[in-house]
């Protein structure tokens, strides 16, 4: 095979219509955002490319104008598969719920697993992942609107136990992107933080009978490049896009930070502490879950005080943080450069970190808490009809040893005193998380029991744990008062047995015994 170096403007004649295309990117990390950006623009200026398919294993954007925002324009796409909606846009998200293109939201892991299923000629992915959940297809089988009828999903038996089979894509096109180019079209990833799924969407399209499109930084005389610098070999590449550095961001925020890349290791200042706030009872409380030596996976908002509680009691070096895009160990970057981290041990292909975490290499799971209900499941990717996905939700929280849920009691407009060790709510949320039913199951209290997980759910006046009868509620804090301020805003009466109060030192200014607890854990 012989790598091509095109202009951007020239990939669109490449796309046929209806095709099926396979993106990589988080965020906008590994995403060719100059390649996409001329797609749209064809398609706008002569119609073509057309009706495609669009697959993408993460949420893909910056929520506005980039990423899966250059593809929401109806008819150029038909139908979308991917595992989170939340960043691709308004305009995306519109398609979505009027009902204009097919829709379908599967696990993070899945999609990322899947292009290595299509590179081998392999039928589909099986895995027990989503079994339960709105994946699984006695629930809802991953379709997100009406207009969405195929079952890309499938219930199967084998030896006995249950497992679902995903629909293996036959991939025309893969859009990928890496930092350097040989002459050759060998790509390295040097810039880049993140991996992704890079090679096996490539190799999906290869086995496909289709081309490989690559969006690069630089292009360098054939044969400079240390070969295991490659992370992509130019036989799979047909196409290869220099990208303009605006259309090149690392992350969704950051040019480029050689941190990130693993170029350098920062040096970690004095992180202020955080507020004596809910949150950081919430973290305090959650990080008790931890053990010396712990690998752990946090997810974005309430879940990143555990690792800032970790750090204010000396105790963060006693575990390893992990990330569903790849890194393990370091600190992970959060808001807009969320799924980076800095000082990474190591960072590995999405595929396998999956792989790692669908095989049990989770200790402790620290998630959001957005809905709960009586059988303990829980919901995040769905919200007054809006789809925004399940993300690597799915995977990590049915695969990890314990899963910990963080989040306040109530939502909207809550405010909470914490003084002289005791909770005094001063205002209410307006909405209660403990509801009879979630809207959707991102969570399956009964799967979890089946496989005798542990469970917890932690909030800033009460601890729960999922138990065969239901939840139980098992803590509640110094100053509250259960009819009052937990049960009254229930949608559900837990069980109550053995009651008993949270402990007290955590709702202090000072706390310092997390290091002792681990201690004793060994």
């Amino acid at each position: 095979m012989t790598t091509r170096f095109i202009e951007a403007g020239d990939v669109a004649r490449l796309i046929p219509n209806g095709a099926t295309v396979f993106c990589t990117g988080m965020g906008l990390a590994g995403f060719p955002e100059e390649v996409a950006k001329a797609i749209e623009a064809a398609f706008l200026a002569t119609g073509h490319p057309r009706d495609l398919t669009l697959y993408h294993s993460t949420g893909v954007g910056n929520g506005k104008d980039r990423g899966m925002h250059h593809f929401a324009h109806e008819g150029l796409i038909k139908r979308l598969v991917g595992g989170h909606f939340g960043v691709g846009g308004p305009n995306l998200m519109k398609l979505i719920m009027e009902e204009r293109i097919e829709a379908y939201n599967l696990p993070q892991g899945v999609l990322a697993l899947l292009p290595r299923q299509v590179a081998g000629r392999r039928p589909g992915f099986i895995t027990k992942v989503g079994l339960g959940t709105f994946v699984d297809p006695r629930i809802e089988g991953g379709k997100v609107n009406r207009r969405t009828e195929e079952d890309l999903v499938k219930l199967i038996e084998m030896d006995g136990e249950e497992w679902l089979q995903f629909k293996a894509p036959k991939v025309d096109v893969a859009l990928i992107r890496g930092s350097v180019a040989d002459e050759k079209g060998n790509i390295t990833m040097d810039r880049e933080g993140v991996l992704l799924e890079s090679l096996s969407v490539a190799q999906a399209a290869l086995a496909s009978g289709g081309i490989v499109i690559a969006q690069v930084e630089h292009v360098v005389r054939a044969g400079s490049l240390h070969p295991k610098q490659v992370k992509i070999p130019g036989v799979v590449v047909d196409y290869v896009v220099v990208g303009k550095a605006e259309n090149h961001l690392q992350t969704m925020a950051t040019y480029f930070n050689p941190a990130y890349a693993g170029d350098i290791k920062v040096l970690r200042g004095s992180t202020p502490p955080l507020p004596l706030d809910p949150r950081k009872i919430i973290a305090r409380r959650a990080a008790m879950e931890l053990k010396a030596g712990a690998v752990v996976n946090l997810g974005i908002g309430m879940p990143e005080g555990v690792a800032a509680v970790a750090a204010e009691e000396h105790v963060d070096q006693l575990m390893s943080l992990t990330l569903e895009t790849g890194p393990i160990g370091g600190v992970p970057a959060g808001g807009f450069d969320f799924g980076h981290a800095l000082n990474a041990e190591a960072v590995i292909e999405q595929p396998a970190q999956f792989d790692f975490y669908d095989g049990g290499g989770i200790d402790v799971a620290f998630l959001g808490l957005a809905q709960t209900d009586a059988a303990g499941n829980v919901n995040v990717s769905k919200f007054n009809g809006r789809p925004v996905g399940c993300g690597g939700f799915i995977n990590i929280t049915q695969n990890a040893r314990k899963v910990v849920f963080c989040g306040t009691f109530t939502a909207g407009d809550l405010q909470v005193e914490i003084t002289d060790g005791r909770v005094t709510v001063v205002q209410e949320g307006g909405h209660s998380k403990f509801l009879e039913q979630v809207e959707q199951i991102t969570f399956s209290g009964r799967y979890a029991q089946g496989i005798r997980q542990p469970v917890l759910y932690v909030t800033e006046r009460a601890v729960f744990r999922l138990t065969e009868e239901g939840m139980e509620l098992t803590e509640i804090a110094p100053g509250i008062d259960l009819e009052r301020d937990v049960l009254a805003h229930m949608r559900f009466r837990p069980i109550i047995r053995d009651l008993t109060l949270m402990d007290a030192e955590i709702f202090k200014p000072e706390w310092g015994g997390l290091a002792a607890l681990l201690g004793e854990r060994g």
